[in-house]
């Protein structure tokens, strides 16, 4: 699958069309806007030279040439993949894969969501072609880490999800596991409560951001912090996933704590923002 299309060009978005490009797929990225286009197209041209002078692509030029960032949905007509990375919204999703359907005009085109924890039934039923959707979950960030979390539906065909397996595995060269279609699927249902039962340590009193995250490095050998890695997730992004578990389970360990709630209501969102449990 070499015509692959990606909506959004935000972190995930971006992320997802560089492996793509850098595999030598031809790339079409579509944003809502002609300003959300140009801080997608300026996000890969900074991440792509930084690729470059590190020695991770030959020449960033020849991939970004592979990459066209365009505003209309109609251009990913020809597409043979597409993934979706917009908001963690499921109103905006199902509306999303609604327009895709009638958008994407090959008959066997996998359509994919990179949800972290929207269910992929709600998106597939949507559409005239449930066989065709399925979860396509990438790790921030996409050109670093290897992990993608594969989530078929009841309603995916076995070959949809096999083919996307060649697809990342085979042509993207990163790492798939099998996961059900369960909020959260397997990493997150993992990851979340434990950023949660960070927060809600710093919330109480009981340690600073920075003990906390300390200790887990330094005693648990964890790369960074679980507050620090809220911080590159997205405060938005944990607590939508954080409502999506909850919604799903009802256990109390998924359920956000108000201080999420109010850092997010302040816009304090982490990294993205300059500022969250730390500032950047």
């Amino acid at each position: 699958m070499d015509k692959v299309g990606v909506v959004g060009c935000g972190l995930m978005g971006a992320g997802i069309a560089e492996v793509a490009a850098r595999s030598g797929g031809h790339v079409v990225v579509v944003e809502s806007s002609e300003e959300a286009a140009k801080a997608g197209l300026a996000r890969l041209e900074a991440s792509l030279g930084r690729a470059e002078a590190k020695g991770k692509v030959d020449s960033a030029a020849d991939v970004l040439a592979r990459i066209a960032v365009e505003t209309d949905l109609e251009a990913l007509a020809d597409r043979e993949v597409v993934v979706e990375a917009i908001v963690e919204d499921e109103d905006a999703k199902v509306a999303l894969f609604r327009r895709l359907d009638e958008v994407v005009r090959a008959p066997d085109a996998i359509l994919a969501s990179n949800t972290s924890s929207i269910p992929i039934m709600k998106l597939g039923v949507v559409t005239s072609r449930p066989q065709q959707v399925m979860g396509v979950h990438f790790f921030n960030p996409v050109p670093v880490l290897q992990l993608v979390e594969l989530v078929p539906s009841l309603l995916t065909g076995p070959e949809t999800t096999e083919r996307a397996r060649t697809w990342v595995e085979g042509s993207l060269g990163k790492q798939a596991i099998d996961c059900q279609d369960r909020a959260g699927f397997v990493v997150n249902a993992l990851l979340i409560p434990f950023v949660l039962s960070a927060i809600r340590m710093m919330e109480s009193g009981f340690a600073t951001a920075d003990d906390i995250d300390r200790g887990l490095v330094l005693g648990a050998a964890h790369p960074q912090g679980p507050l620090a890695l809220a911080d590159l997730i997205g405060l938005d992004t944990v607590q939508a996933v954080a409502v999506s578990l909850y919604e799903e389970f009802k256990e109390p360990l998924y359920a956000a704590p108000p201080l999420l709630a109010r850092m997010v209501d302040a816009g304090l969102l982490g990294r993205k923002t300059g500022r969250g449990f730390y500032t950047y």
